[in-house]
């Protein structure tokens, strides 16, 4: 890996999880730009989503695409960004010929507390009835930082930043 490439930490997780959150967080943190997942859905899925509809992996395919893409333009600077990538299989579409680059941040927690979140939530597509087919997607990926949503954001974002430095310890020196 050269040396001059940084990493891209995904903020993983289902809807509702506080991926953005976090995210925006930490990358105000590492100094790195955020990218926002959901803003890169094309029109068909936002409406699929809109309407109660789980989307399926082909309906993910040219968003994970997208967020692959968008990556590989800021590996010279690294990036924090929000994504579900519920299944390892999106995790390597969205990691491809550049694995070494990836640290993933699952936010986890029980369906009944993100539940709740999500009835709270106002202005977002997804709606809390599409919770459970997330659910049943999510693959915990074991090498991941596996973050409690209960903890408070700034706690989750310390030792996010903690685990990245053992990764990358010349990042941001």
């Amino acid at each position: 890996m050269p040396t001059s490439n940084k990493p891209i930490v995904v903020i993983m997780g289902v809807s509702g999880s506080g991926k953005s959150t976090l995210g925006r967080l930490l990358a105000d943190q590492l100094n790195v730009p955020f990218i926002e997942g959901d803003d890169y859905h094309p029109d068909s899925n936002v409406e699929k989503m809109s309407a109660g509809i789980p989307l399926n992996d082909s309906d993910r395919y040219a968003w994970l695409q997208t967020l692959h893409d968008v990556a590989s333009t800021h590996t010279e600077e690294g990036a924090v960004m929000a994504c579900s990538a519920l299944k390892e299989s999106y995790r390597n579409q969205l990691s491809d010929t550049m694995e070494d680059l990836f640290i993933w941040v699952l936010l986890d927690g029980t369906y009944e507390v993100i539940q709740n979140r999500m009835k709270e939530r106002k202005d977002h597509f997804m709606p809390p009835a599409l919770l459970r087919s997330q659910f049943d997607t999510l693959e915990r990926p074991d090498y991941a930082l596996r973050l409690d949503i209960g903890e408070a954001t700034h706690i989750q974002c310390e030792k996010a930043l903690e685990w990245i430095q053992r990764k990358y310890p010349d990042w941001g020196a």
